[in-house]
C-alpha cells in the first residue's frame, strides 16, 4: 500500500475542496437581487410638523426593513393637495396616507368624525380607547372596505384644538368675524359663533396671518403653535379648545397592502403603533411646559359659564349629524357612551 504523507494529503485535500466549489459555482443558476418594495407616503402634515408626528415612524420601519422595503416620505401637500388625499390613495399615485379623514375629503360617512369633532374628546388616550374598547376601529375598518381601494390601519390622539390669535379672545363676542384656519368640521360648528374657517394650503397659513389674510388658527394645541413657528406671527393662546384631540388615521392603499409579505405588515404596525406613543409623550409634555413657560404667546381664557354655550352647542350638533344616518347616529351614540362614563369618572379624567 503506497504511503501517503501529510504534505500530499492536504494538497490531495485542497484540490478536492476546489474542484467541488468550482463546479458548484459553475452549477448554480444567477439570481439577481430583488430589488426593494417603495411605499410614497405623504402625510397631512408640514416638513417642520412632519419631523414629529410621522417622520419617526418612516424612519424606525426603514431601518428595521434592513433595506427589503423603503417609505419615501412627503410632507403636506408635495405630492397632491391633502384634500385629494384619499383619491390619489385609491387610485395608487400614493401607497399610503397619514392624515385625519375630514382634512383628506375621504367620501365615507364617519370622515366627519376624524379631525376635531366638537368635544368629543377631552384628552389624545380617549381616541385609542374609542378605537379598540368602544368599536370605533371596526366602524372605520368596514367604512373604507365599503369605499374600496383603501385600507384604514390605525387611529391615534394628539394635541386638542385651541385658537391662537393675533387679537385677544376673553368672551364669545370676540370670535366674530375672526378669519381662521381650521379643519372642516371644525369651520362648520365655529361658524355659528360668528368665525369664518379659511381653507388654504398647510405652508401658507404663517404667511397669511403675517399679511392679514388670517387673524389666526383653531388647529392645534400650544406645541405646535411653537413648533411650527405660529407662536412667532400671533399673540395670544385661549386655553377653552373645542376638542380634547385630534383624531388622526394611518392608511393604505388597499392592492399594495395585499402585496406586502405578512412580517412586512406586522413591522409596519408595529412602527405605526410605536410612534403613537411618541406623540403621545411629545404633545402632552409640550402643553404643559408651553403654557407654562413660553414667553410668546399670553394666555387668555373665556369664563367656563360662558364657554359652555360652545359646549352645548356641540350637543346640538352632534344630535344634527347623528339625524344624517343610521352610522353616524352609531358613532355619535359611542361619543356619549363614553363622555357619559368620563363625567360619571370625574376626578382625574376631568378636562378643567
Amino acid at each position: 500500500m503506497k504511503k501517503t504523507n501529510r504534505r500530499d494529503f492536504l494538497k490531495k485535500a485542497g484540490l478536492a475542496t476546489a474542484a467541488t466549489a468550482g463546479a458548484a459555482t459553475i452549477g448554480a443558476p444567477y439570481v439577481k437581487a430583488q430589488e426593494p418594495i417603495k411605499w410614497r407616503l405623504q402625510t397631512y402634515a408640514g416638513s417642520v410638523l412632519g419631523q414629529h408626528v410621522t417622520k419617526p415612524m418612516v424612519d424606525a420601519f426603514n431601518k428595521a426593513a434592513k433595506g427589503e422595503m423603503v417609505i419615501e416620505l412627503f410632507y403636506a401637500d408635495q405630492l397632491v393637495p391633502t384634500g385629494e388625499l384619499f383619491r390619489a390613495l385609491q387610485s395608487g399615485t400614493i401607497d399610503a396616507v397619514h392624515s385625519d379623514d375630514d382634512s383628506m375629503s375621504a367620501p365615507v360617512e364617519i370622515s366627519v368624525f376624524g379631525g376635531y369633532f366638537p368635544f368629543a374628546t377631552k384628552h389624545a388616550l380617549d381616541v385609542p380607547t374609542l378605537f379598540t374598547q368602544y368599536g370605533l376601529a371596526d366602524i372605520w375598518r368596514e367604512a373604507y372596505k365599503k369605499a374600496g381601494g383603501v385600507v384604514w390601519l390605525s387611529a391615534a390622539g394628539q394635541d386638542p384644538c385651541n385658537f391662537n390669535t393675533k387679537k385677544p379672545i376673553r368672551s364669545l363676542e370676540d370670535l366674530k368675524g375672526l378669519r381662521l384656519y381650521t379643519f372642516p368640521t371644525a369651520g362648520r360648528f365655529l361658524a355659528q359663533f360668528g368665525v369664518v374657517p379659511v381653507s388654504i394650503p398647510y405652508e401658507d397659513v404663517q404667511v397669511a396671518v403675517q399679511t392679514g389674510e388670517l387673524d389666526g388658527m383653531s388647529w392645534s394645541g400650544i406645541t405646535e403653535d411653537y413648533t411650527v413657528g405660529w407662536a412667532d406671527v400671533t399673540k395670544y393662546f385661549l386655553t377653552n379648545n373645542i376638542s380634547g384631540a385630534w383624531i388622526g388615521s394611518w392608511f393604505a392603499n388597499e392592492k399594495r397592502w395585499a402585496e406586502l409579505p405578512e412580517h412586512l405588515k406586522q413591522l409596519y404596525m408595529s412602527c405605526v403603533e410605536a410612534s403613537h406613543t411618541y406623540r403621545n409623550q411629545w404633545y402632552w409634555g409640550g402643553e404643559a411646559k408651553l403654557r407654562a413657560t413660553g414667553t410668546k404667546l399670553e394666555l387668555t381664557t373665556v369664563p367656563a359659564a360662558e364657554w359652555g354655550k360652545v359646549e352645548d352647542a356641540a350637543l346640538k350638533f352632534w344630535d344634527e349629524i347623528a339625524a344624517e344616518s343610521e352610522l353616524k347616529a352609531k358613532v355619535v351614540g359611542i361619543f356619549k357612551d363614553y363622555n357619559a362614563v368620563l363625567k360619571k369618572a370625574s376626578g382625574i379624567y376631568s378636562c378643567g
